[in-house]
């Protein structure tokens, strides 16, 4: 304290004859009854009443004070500050503690998109901001504040919350960028390709502006790291409809489902969240080279539940099962003597196999491919070769079907006892005595012989023979 302020304070200081007296008509002005003023005085002493003395120092604050204050704020500080105004740059002033002011740019005031910052703040509001970075104009006091980074701690500091109690969150996509997309939950996030769907998917733009719910698998607020994940979800909820559907399937029993997949040897039907197989000898009842001579991705068709595994969560299909068989009401369909048109299917040693209809294929035995001798059935028909055929007979308990070939072309072969006697071997005819026609010339021509003159000497030779034996 000054010399001079000590002085000012003695000066005001009151003697206790002066006290009693000030006491005393203030009771006389004041007070009715007989109150003496050494009551009124007992009574300033225990309600402890002292003089009151003013000071330059106590009514105001120094400059050097507000400036000490100032200096109390520093980057990276989080504060509270009351929204002053808006500039025509776009600008939120905030006024500070110590009578200081702080400056909001547009893309520090929110992490959301906004036309104005009036969208996002008023005037009057109070807000968290952090110090960005002063300005050196300490009697200005301003600021680079941010109002964004306040918020974005916070969304973090949820965000970790909700990872640690593994809870599902939903966002919208934002864009799509190389690898996955992006979300706004306040902070950035991102979901890579492999993580957007069970399978895998061409065209990501499909997801651009659609909201999901999604499992964060990874999170790192210090690296401003967020991964998130659809593919858990889905994954999850495919298991308990697998469960589900498997509880529900019963063998024998016919339901409707969803073609998902094809390959060579099937397709995969969905049925009531579980993918079970159609073997290709289950799609139809004749013979296919390929299921999608069939079928097709999304079609809906009925199947026959075959078998159920639950613990190898494998379920077989039939889809052939659920038609109409090839073989009902053939006999009133094809009778014996129906001449119809098939397909060759296969070419054995002992006939062909030709369909006559979808799942129906019937016998032509070598014997009634040709009313000629045939030694094998490629000279008359080959596979694939579609060709004209007549029903011989019909058993439909034994899906057996003859056919013929034959039984349409005319016989065009000579009777038995017309034909011509076969040659005689060369053996034989070395045996035999060679004997030539007699001439029809005349007697008269020198050249001619006659029957006697052409076998005479061979009789001969016979006759001596007979002597001799």
């Amino acid at each position: 304290m000054t010399e001079e302020n000590r002085n000012e304070v003695e000066n005001t200081e009151v003697t206790e004859e002066e006290a009693v007296e000030t006491a005393n008509e203030q009771v006389q002005v004041n007070t009715p009854g007989d109150t003496s003023p050494q009551d009124v005085m007992a009574e300033n002493e225990e309600a402890d009443v002292q003089p009151a003395v003013e000071t330059d120092n106590a009514a105001s604050e120094s400059m050097s004070d507000v400036m000490n204050a100032v200096d109390d704020i520093t980057p990276g500080d989080l504060v509270k500050g009351e929204v002053l105004t808006i500039d025509k740059d776009k600008q939120v002033i905030v006024g500070l503690e110590g009578g200081q002011e702080g400056v909001i740019p547009p893309r520090e005031l929110a992490t959301e998109r906004f036309d104005h910052p009036s969208d996002v703040v008023s005037i009057g509001d109070t807000i968290d901001v952090v110090v960005l970075r002063d300005v050196k104009d300490k009697e200005q006091g301003s600021f680079i504040l941010s109002k964004k980074r306040v918020d974005q701690r916070k969304v973090w500091e949820e965000l970790q919350q909700k990872y640690d109690n593994d809870e599902i969150i939903e966002a919208t996509v934002s864009r799509v960028v190389k690898g996955g997309l992006t979300v706004d939950l306040g902070v950035r996030g991102f979901v890579p390709a492999s993580q957007i769907d069970t399978h895998f998917v061409s065209d990501l733009n499909q997801f651009e502006g659609n909201t999901y719910n999604f499992k964060i698998i990874e999170i790192d607020p210090k690296e401003r790291q967020l991964i998130l994940s659809r593919k858990v979800l889905l994954e999850k909820e495919q298991a308990a409809e697998r469960e589900e559907a498997l509880e529900n399937l019963e063998e024998g029993s016919v339901v409707e489902g969803e073609v998902v997949r094809l390959t060579n040897f099937g397709a995969f039907v969905n049925v009531g969240g579980v993918d079970g197989l159609v073997h290709i000898s289950e799609i139809a009842h004749e013979r296919i080279d390929s299921p999608k001579d069939k079928l097709s991705k999304g079609d809906k068709v009925n199947v026959k539940v075959l078998k159920v595994d639950k613990e190898q969560e494998r379920v077989s299909l039939s889809i052939k099962e659920t038609l109409p068989g090839p073989w009902d009401n053939l006999e009133e369909e094809m009778p014996a003597g129906t001449v119809t048109k098939g397909t060759v299917k296969r070419v054995t040693d002992f006939g062909a196999f030709v369909e006559v209809k979808p799942g129906v294929e019937g016998l032509v035995h070598i014997s009634e491919m040709a009313h000629k001798h045939v030694e094998t059935p490629h000279e008359v028909v080959a596979k694939d070769e579609e060709i004209e055929v007549k029903v011989l007979s019909v058993n439909p308990e034994e899906e057996r079907i003859s056919l013929s070939i034959k039984a349409l072309e005319e016989n065009t072969e000579e009777p038995a006892e017309t034909k011509k006697p076969k040659e005689t071997s060369n053996k034989q005819a070395k045996n035999k005595p060679e004997i030539k026609q007699p001439s029809l010339r005349d007697d008269e021509d020198e050249g001619a012989f006659t029957l006697g003159d052409q076998i005479g000497d061979q009789l001969s030779g016979f006759v001596a023979d007979d002597d001799e034996e």
